[in-house]
């Protein structure tokens, strides 16, 4: 059984090596005591954790519910009535002025002008992404800019691109910090819109890598507009544990999930666009909700104005106040405090990963992604080899990992750009893989490209309850696959 994460660190009850490894380490990240703070948080709010014996590990697959947001939710719903916002009586209203209370919080949140900016309620990042490649007024001849280190779910607007007869082009990343040369992306920003002077034209990138956990410079983002682009930012990754201000930075469109921040509820993400890209957007259909006036005799309908347009059928109105109530929580911990805490313990991890090694000195783990905090997130991806360097299973790992008590996660995350280029997948071999046409499962992609299991990474990741014993327990974890 792996070491209790959640217990207070002291040298009273440190286990010894434990405690040796943990004052090494403060030495080397003073600013770590800092944040002992969130120690507290850890052992009341996530005393689950110690309960169970379990390490988590994956704070970029899903953030963790302080158990406080959660008791103060169900105690609101116990004692309130809410009702349909699309009406004026008494239980529609309330539900009505909390839904607005919470855009108007998302914006504090993250430095934006209600002037500027409009909140748009979706299912999750995903959704956000979605309604941008779907209504995004693509023609013959307009751009499509994405970099290979991109979610799918940024990858798939591809098709709603081709579908208008626009052209998708890629930026690569380059080994083995993944990290995308900014001299050829300034070249294609100047380059492309020329094949349609005019038109329509869509940049489309992470602010934190899933799969490496690379930060990709916001600067891109004025950089592109001054070239005429419209920037969509996937910040699902990057606002769980880095402030994101838009009265700095001005994205068109900014797309993220709530549970990769605060855990709960797992089912309302939103799209923040500026009020003049949402007006850029044609929507491809209308439902409830989302038009002052539709007619079947007539074959008309009017969209409402501004983010109403976007937000399909009845609003999560039950779930939106816990929207509300996670943000305060995270304000009260404090996003920056939380921030060094996690650069603090990556720095440890990827040094510490780093030096494991075999006897005769190969070594245990590759990491896929810069190998310092600089520019980086807490995500790490890596994989882990024998004495002899063959690659062990990740599938194995993480089973290995969850009969441990440890939660971490292996793929590619659906991030296949940066784990083709992570895991050294040649162009040609993927051609002829996928050049069939047939559908096809991961088993079959995995033996068609080496004859065993699909490729993939281990990643793990750290967050907001993430301690120094966590990541210790982790290595003590990996140190069973050294020769």
């Amino acid at each position: 059984m792996p070491p209790s994460p959640a217990r207070p660190l002291s040298p009273s009850s440190l286990p010894s090596k434990l405690e040796r490894d943990y004052a090494a380490f403060l030495v080397a990240n003073p600013t770590y005591a800092e944040t002992n703070a969130i120690d507290e948080v850890r052992a009341t709010e996530f005393r689950r954790l110690d309960d169970q014996h379990l390490v988590y590990l994956d704070y970029t697959g899903g953030g963790l519910y302080p158990v406080s947001v959660i008791a103060d939710h169900a105690a609101f719903l116990t004692t309130h009535v809410l009702g349909n916002p699309h009406s004026v009586n008494p239980a529609s209203a309330l539900s009505g002025s909390l839904i607005e209370r919470c855009r108007a919080h998302i914006l504090s949140f993250f430095n934006a002008s209600a002037d500027e900016y409009a909140v748009v309620f979706t299912a999750n990042a995903s959704h956000a992404l979605k309604l941008v490649g779907e209504a995004y007024p693509f023609e013959p001849g307009d751009q499509l800019l994405l970099t290979f280190d991109n979610h799918n779910s940024v990858n798939g607007i591809r098709e709603f691109d081709r579908a208008h007869g626009a052209t998708t082009t890629y930026v690569p990343v380059e080994p083995p910090d993944l990290r995308v040369d900014g001299s050829g992306l300034e070249r294609l920003l100047d380059e492309l819109p020329r094949t349609a002077p005019g038109g329509h034209h869509l940049f489309a990138y992470p602010a934190q890598s899933n799969f490496s956990g690379v930060q990709h410079p916001l600067e891109w983002i004025a950089a592109a507009q001054g070239r005429g682009w419209d920037v969509l930012l996937d910040a699902a990754a990057f606002v769980p544990t880095n402030r994101l201000n838009l009265s700095r930075v001005h994205p068109d469109y900014v797309a993220l999930s709530f549970y990769k921040m605060f855990g709960y509820p797992t089912g309302i993400g939103c799209l923040i666009a500026k009020r003049d890209a949402l007006q850029k957007l044609h929507r491809p259909w209308f439902s409830g909700g989302t038009i002052t006036v539709a007619s079947v005799q007539s074959d008309r309908h009017f969209l409402a104005e501004g983010a109403a347009a976007f937000e399909d059928g009845t609003l999560d109105y039950s779930n939106i106040p816990a929207v509300d109530a996670g943000l305060t929580f995270l304000e009260q911990v404090g996003l920056d405090l939380v921030h060094e805490r996690v650069r603090c313990l990556t720095g440890w991890l990827l040094d510490t990963l780093s030096s494991l090694r075999h006897p005769d000195g190969a070594r245990l783990v590759t990491i896929f992604g810069p190998l310092s905090t600089d520019e980086r997130g807490a995500t790490i991806a890596f994989s882990v080899h024998d004495a002899t360097g063959t690659v062990l299973s990740h599938a194995a790992i993480e089973t290995s990992a969850a009969q441990a008590g440890i939660a971490l996660r292996t793929g590619c995350f659906c991030n296949p750009g940066a784990g083709e280029v992570a895991l050294g997948l040649p162009p040609g071999e993927l051609d002829r893989c996928l050049a069939s046409g047939d559908r096809m499962t991961k088993d079959d992609f995995g033996q068609c490209l080496d004859g065993g299991e699909s490729p993939g990474a281990v990643r793990v990741s750290l967050g907001l309850a993430s301690t120094f014993a966590d990541a210790q327990a982790f290595v003590t974890f990996l140190r069973r696959f050294l020769a």
